[in-house]
């Protein structure tokens, strides 16, 4: 009881937590039209609660949190909220992240701290955090050339839900290879640099909704012989810097447009139920992958894509 009380705590502060990042916005941006506000397009608070326990229970399980955050609200009829708004409200799952791992973070930054300081680079911790940085620059790059280079990605073909559920099945068929022939036998023990470039050039594939960035990190991992869990707990670390640059850029231009009446409250409401929702599908994740395979998510991605492109292909859905 006592453990279940100190879980519930830790879940209460971090949602209030997350809460306090979205009303540190500046109050001038009430003042932007509700037509153009981000968060403001029709939404609720029950859909904004809704996307936010959507993108906390799929961003860090290997299922693609930006193709439900897409096809979710086409399916129960909803106005799209927008990029900006499901890219804003990752905060929530940046939140979580930071707060599960606040040990295993604080233990990276002293060690890495005291190997320059010691010009000594063989520690775990050095090259843990040299691999994620590393890991980081590839989809930064990428990132930043699609947006400077093509601005109208978002509205393009490659996002569309067919696009989305051709990425699903493509990756459903990549994790259950690597579940086939990874050897598993890695514990991510020793300063591999090579693991995080490698993971981080996969990563740059989440650029694409339906691809997943946990779940194509997670199957480079397994590709490169690393166990479940030790795959699962770096690509989370991985993450970090790349939940953050994406939800702050977002938000950037977010106050640029302006957030409406009711697009605070709507972004806070989605941002504290992402965080929950993220902090309790990393801790049941990395439990799970202790003693269990990733067959259920390559079964699930094949059976969402597979159905995407039939409810198309009957009419039931519009490519959108």
């Amino acid at each position: 009881m006592a453990l279940l009380q100190r879980q519930m705590l830790k879940l209460l502060m971090l949602g209030v937590a997350a809460g306090a990042v979205v009303t540190a916005i500046p109050i001038k941006v009430l003042s932007a039209q509700p037509d153009t506000a981000v968060g403001s397009s029709g939404m609720n608070l029950v859909q904004s609660f809704v996307l936010g326990i959507v993108q906390g229970l799929t961003e860090f399980l290997p299922i693609s949190s930006t193709a439900h955050l897409k096809v979710v609200p086409v399916v129960l009829g909803w106005g799209d909220p927008g990029i900006a708004y499901t890219a804003v409200i990752q905060l929530g799952s940046l939140a979580a992240v930071l707060w599960y791992f606040w040990k295993d973070l604080a233990q990276i930054v002293t060690g890495t701290a005291k190997s320059i300081a010691n010009s000594d680079y063989s520690s775990r911790e050095f090259g843990t955090a040299l691999g994620i940085f590393l890991g980081t620059i590839p989809i930064v790059f990428f990132g930043l050339l699609i947006k400077i280079f093509y601005p109208g990605f978002d509205k393009s073909p490659l996002r569309s839900l067919a696009a989305i559920a051709v990425y699903s099945i493509v990756m459903s068929c990549l994790l259950g290879l690597a579940e086939i022939f990874g050897n598993r036998k890695r514990k991510f023990n020793e300063p591999m640099v090579k693991d995080g470039v490698l993971m981080g050039l996969a990563q740059t594939l989440a650029l694409f909704p339906g691809v997943s960035r946990s779940g194509s990190t997670l199957t480079a991992g397994l590709f490169l012989g690393l166990q479940r869990a030790k795959a699962a707990r770096f690509s989370f670390l991985l993450s970090i810097p790349a939940i953050a640059i994406s939800g702050l850029v977002e938000l950037k231009d977010a106050l640029e447009v302006g957030l409406g009446n009711d697009g605070i409250l709507n972004l806070i409401v989605g941002v504290i139920s992402s965080a929950i929702f993220s902090y309790l599908a990393i801790a049941w994740l990395l439990r799970f992958l202790q003693t269990q395979d990733t067959w259920i998510f390559v079964w699930y991605r094949l059976a969402f894509g597979v159905a995407i492109l039939v409810a198309i292909g009957f009419g039931v859905l519009s490519n959108v």
